[in-house]
């Protein structure tokens, strides 16, 4: 059984040890996540891995290799004492479209920012993606659009995403809008968290 959300593109598991969150991850799993590349000027660098499909696991924590950005790393790594999955993107088939849905439901989605970085084979990767938004616990997914660039799933290792499911205080105030972007997640009622089930050859493993 494969659990990916409709137009689930990634899933963002943020650490603070980027090197000792893939060493767990592959310890557990038996799959040693790929090498993504570094994201230039925001310090941080990442390692993927496939969930099925064309969705797929970015792993993302410092690069030690960089100086300190001017601004916070992306997705709250700096404020992290232990690994946790942070957000979701999506890919909507029209990301100007799903902007505007997303509006007329009240999310504000952020601007939408070009960005690009390098696979360690010299692959210039170039995407776009809503930067930011109005919802501050990571459960309304960014929207994210790779255009003619290939896709980062291609060629990764490969893990199968069995289970997604997130809480929330209040979920029906997230389902009709994550219906508008054409997308849908399991929610139950609670504290903001997530938790995530992949197959592996060591059998079912769970993060949270």
């Amino acid at each position: 059984m494969n659990a990916l959300p409709a137009l689930l593109d990634h899933l963002v598991l943020a650490t603070p040890d980027l090197a000792a969150t893939v060493a767990d991850f592959t310890r557990r799993t038996g799959v040693a996540p790929a090498p993504g590349g570094v994201h230039v000027g925001r310090g941080t660098r990442n390692h993927l891995v496939s969930l099925g499909g064309t969705g797929y696991l970015e792993i993302i924590g410092p690069d030690p290799e960089q100086s300190e950005p001017d601004e916070p790393r992306p997705f709250g790594v700096d404020e992290l004492t232990a690994p946790r999955i942070v957000t979701w993107a999506i890919r909507p088939p029209d990301l100007d479209a799903a902007v505007a849905a997303a509006r007329a439901h009240g999310h504000d989605t952020g601007p939408v920012r070009p960005m690009s970085r390098r696979r360690p084979d010299g692959t210039l990767l170039r995407w776009r993606l809503t930067d930011g938004g109005s919802d501050p616990s990571g459960l309304v997914p960014f929207l994210i659009d790779w255009g003619d660039t290939p896709h980062p799933s291609a060629d990764l290792p490969v893990t199968a995403l069995v289970e997604l499911t997130a809480s929330a205080p209040d979920p029906s105030a997230l389902r009709p809008l994550l219906s508008a972007l054409g997308t849908a997640l399991p929610l139950t009622a609670g504290p903001v968290g997530w938790s995530c089930t992949v197959d592996s050859p060591r059998g079912p493993v769970s993060f949270g």
